[in-house]
C-alpha cells in the first residue's frame, strides 16, 4: 500500500523508554505525523483526554496508570483508536488489552516497517468504518449486501466468501490506490505477510473471477508486481 495520506494526522504516543519513545517519534514524524510523545501514564491520560488524537501508541507497562488503565478510562469517553505495545507477550496480556477495547496490539521487539503497516492498517479500517471513504458513494453500480457477506449486479449475485467481500471493501474504499501485500494480509486477512504465503493471490484471484462471472465491468482488480494490487477503472 502506498503510505496513507498522514499529513495532519494527529498521533499521540506513551512510552517510558526513552530510545524506543525517540525513536517512534522521530519514525512517524518522518510519515508526516504530528506526534506528542508521553513518557508517563499520568501525563498520557491528561493528552489523551485532553486532545484530538487520530490514534494512541502506548505501552501496557507504564510508571503510574497503566496502559490497560488508560485505555478502560478512554473507551467510556470516546472512540479513538489504540494499539497497545508490551515487551511481556503474554497471551493474558493481548486477551486483556482486546477485551478492553484495543485496536491491535504489538508485542516487542518489533521493527518500525511492522510498525507503518499496522498504524496504517488501524487508520484505513476507522476511516472506512467512519464513512471518510464512503462505499454508498462509490460509483460501482454494485449492490453490496453485508448480511450476506455479498455483491450483485441486476439481480446476479457474485457468491463471495467473507475474506472475499473484505477484500472488495477494501478494494471499495481505495480505488485507484496501490494496496500493497503487508497492508492487506494485516487489515484483510488478519495476520502478517510471509513472502511464500499465496494466500492473498488465490483470494484476489476468485474475486477477480467472480465480479467477471456477474459481468462487472466498470473497474478492474490489476496486479501491480512487486507491490500489490489495485482496484481501478477499467480503461475504454
Amino acid at each position: 500500500m502506498n503510505a496513507i495520506a498522514s499529513s495532519g494526522l494527529r498521533l499521540l504516543t506513551i512510552e517510558d523508554d526513552p530510545t524506543l519513545g525517540a525513536h517512534l517519534s522521530s519514525h512517524l514524524s518522518e510519515r508526516g505525523f504530528e506526534v506528542t510523545w508521553c513518557q508517563d501514564g499520568d501525563e498520557g491520560l491528561v493528552q489523551a483526554r485532553g486532545g484530538d488524537y487520530d490514534l494512541v501508541l502506548m505501552d501496557i507497562m507504564l510508571p503510574g496508570i497503566s496502559g490497560l488503565d488508560i485505555l478502560r478510562t478512554l473507551r467510556r469517553e470516546r472512540a479513538v483508536p489504540v494499539i497497545l505495545m508490551s515487551a511481556l507477550g503474554a497471551e493474558q496480556d493481548r486477551i486483556a488489552g482486546f477485551s478492553q477495547g484495543a485496536d491491535d496490539y504489538l508485542p516487542k521487539p518489533f521493527s518500525l516497517a511492522e510498525l507503518s503497516v499496522r498504524v496504517d492498517a488501524v487508520l484505513r479500517r476507522v476511516a472506512l468504518e467512519r464513512g471518510s471513504q464512503s462505499l454508498a458513494g462509490a460509483p460501482t453500480g454494485l449492490q453490496m449486501d453485508p448480511q450476506k457477506d455479498d455483491v450483485g449486479l441486476d439481480g446476479q449475485w457474485a457468491g463471495l466468501t467473507g475474506t472475499e467481500y473484505r477484500l472488495l471493501e477494501t478494494f471499495l474504499g481505495s480505488q485507484g490506490e496501490t494496496l500493497s501485500k503487508p497492508f492487506l494480509y494485516q487489515h484483510v486477512l488478519h495476520r502478517a505477510f510471509t513472502a511464500h504465503d499465496r494466500s492473498l493471490d488465490m483470494h484476489v484471484s476468485h474475486l477477480r473471477r467472480k465480479l467477471q462471472a456477474i459481468s462487472y465491468l466498470r473497474h478492474q482488480l490489476h496486479t501491480v508486481w512487486g507491490k500489490g494490487y489495485v482496484f481501478a477503472e477499467a480503461e475504454d
